[in-house]
């Protein structure tokens, strides 16, 4: 939260912002990234009370483009943001599976649980009908578990068990003809992450390869780059995200949908954590990187949202 917080001076500033003439991009930034959520949530309250309009209506109606997208995502609350990803990810011909693989991957239960709530209101229908419908094959069946929200939490580590887990994903890929994909879900879609962690360690033990490089030699497609993600999100989930960064920025255009999408989500959970993980794989600050990629009022927005620091 930002301290000495005014309501009734950030809707004032909004408003002067949005009804003068042409848009005060400036303000909107200031006000906008330097705010909490929670205090973002205040702020849209406020400003419909004051106005009649919406704060989302308002500044979709003023700006546009990315920006507009990024503006929009701030004042959205979390779960409601993420739900609606996830709308958008199955929305029209062809389902945009990265984004589903992403967001079910790295969230907690408490977050897929309230994302699901927000999928129920704002669909009529559950988050796993809407999978059901969209997803198919083994890729559906570790999402619809996923979706349930229901994985273990015990911070405790049995080792004896993870070493068995790890035995059993051995003879479920490398050892055998063929691959029995509903183990690797099963184990990687339900244990704890600190379970998960154990296991890893004895699975390089028997395997002499890491779960990760056999996950993608045995396995293909969207079930394969579900699995990696999981195993990547157990081992360190900041760099999992500055990797997604780094390849959303790489090469010749830069995919906008997910650099607003891990800036927003993360800023109040790991931002901190993925711009030094960002640091120690790729050698340069996130902020400079997003200096080099992204401009105009997009660019200036992301960047107050990471912050010029390590």
């Amino acid at each position: 939260d930002k301290g000495n917080f005014k309501v009734e001076e950030d809707v004032s500033a909004l408003r002067k912002a949005i009804e003068g003439v042409g848009t005060n991009e400036k303000t909107l930034i200031e006000v906008l990234t330097q705010r909490s959520n929670a205090q973002r949530q205040l702020i849209a309250k406020a400003y419909e009370k004051a106005t009649g309009r919406t704060l989302i209506a308002d500044v979709k109606g003023d700006t546009h483009g990315d920006f507009e997208d990024l503006l929009v995502a701030l004042v959205t609350p979390p779960a409601l943001y993420d739900c609606r990803e996830i709308i958008n990810a199955m929305k029209g011909a062809g389902t945009t599976e990265s984004t589903l693989t992403e967001i079910f991957a790295s969230r907690s239960n408490r977050q897929i649980k309230e994302m699901a709530e927000a999928y129920l209101a704002e669909t009529g229908r559950s988050m796993s009908q809407g999978l059901q419908s969209e997803v198919s094959g083994d890729y559906r069946s570790a999402l619809l578990i996923l979706a349930e929200g229901k994985r273990d939490e015990n911070t405790n580590v049995d080792t004896a068990k993870a070493k068995a887990d790890a035995q059993a994903l051995y003879a479920a890929g490398e050892k055998k003809w063929g691959t029995d994909e509903a183990k690797f879900i099963d184990i990687l879609c339900h244990r704890s992450i600190p379970q998960l962690r154990q296991t890893l360690t004895e699975y390089k033990n028997i395997s002499k390869k890491t779960l990760e490089e056999s996950i993608k030699s045995e396995i293909s497609g969207n079930l394969e780059t579900l699995l990696v993600t999981i195993v990547k999100c157990v081992m360190n989930v900041p760099a999992y995200f500055a990797e997604q960064l780094f390849e959303s920025m790489k090469g010749a255009g830069t995919t906008e949908s997910i650099l607003t999408r891990i800036l927003v989500s993360r800023s109040e959970i790991d931002l901190a954590d993925i711009k030094a993980a960002f640091k120690k794989l790729y050698g340069c600050s996130l902020y400079s990187r997003l200096e080099s990629e992204v401009s105009g009022d997009y660019g200036k927005t992301l960047k107050s949202l990471c912050g010029q620091g390590d």
